[in-house]
């Protein structure tokens, strides 16, 4: 069975074409790496962060068109979902913790969820105030901590001054070995084959090149440093005038 298959059984479970019937399923339904209950649960964030602003432009529709890739003739099950989701008078709040329960025991798979929304809300080139307040909201609602926070939010909108070892989860006392192993584990979590062994649509594994970049960076940043820290200890201290 396909994963628009998938979609569509769990559209027909329903027991009324709602949002809140539809989540209800998949908690009900819930297995580890289902891709179908990843994509339910994007599209629907997805729809409820558009209209955070209270415009959901043809920019950001488009956008979600273009990352969200789906063959045509699923265009009607996509629309379906998104629709519910914009047209559902409870709040992104409630949806964020419904995905977070759902995916509770898989943390990864809900910092996924985390990049691709942040994604779509810079889908029209800037992030608006009360949309950053909802990617906020998700992060807590996922339980995430403020290492993965930090980490999703240094790829999409730049590493800036950020401590190297707050984007590693690693503490700046530890040793050399130690950094490279907790890089290399780092690198092989978010390596595009881990997203898919995680249930992320073979469609949107191409969210682990900008966090691959902000992991790659941090550790040449953290590198540098201590190269840096060596060159300075190892000079000797100036002549007594």
């Amino acid at each position: 069975m396909t994963l628009w298959e998938r979609i569509q059984a769990l559209l027909s479970a329903a027991h009324e074409h709602t949002l809140g019937a539809l989540m209800e399923v998949l908690a009900e339904r819930r297995r580890r790496r289902d891709e179908a209950a990843f994509s339910i649960a994007l599209i629907a964030l997805s729809a409820k962060l558009a209209k955070a602003d209270g415009v959901v432009t043809d920019e950001e529709i488009e956008a979600f068109r273009k990352f969200f890739t789906y063959p045509p003739e699923q265009e009607s099950k996509v629309s379906m979902i998104y629709r519910l989701a914009m047209e559902d008078i409870a709040g992104f709040d409630m949806y964020a913790r419904q995905v977070g329960k759902l995916f509770r025991e898989e943390p990864g798979i809900l910092e996924d969820v985390l990049d691709c929304l942040f994604h779509i809300a810079l889908a029209d080139g800037e992030l608006h105030p009360d949309e950053m307040t909802l990617l906020r909201v998700a992060a807590d609602a996922f339980k995430l901590g403020p290492r993965q926070w930090r980490r999703v939010l240094a790829g999409h909108m730049g590493t800036g001054s950020d401590d190297p070892y707050a984007i590693l989860g690693l503490d700046p006392d530890c040793s050399d070995q130690a950094l490279k192993q907790g890089y290399l584990k780092l690198a092989k979590d978010h390596h595009p084959d881990a997203l898919m062994a995680r249930g992320v649509p073979a469609e949107l594994v191409k969210i682990s090149q900008g966090r691959m970049a902000v992991i790659n960076a941090a550790y040449e940043k953290a590198l540098a440093e201590r190269a840096q820290m060596a060159v300075e200890e190892s000079s000797p201290p100036p002549a007594a005038g």
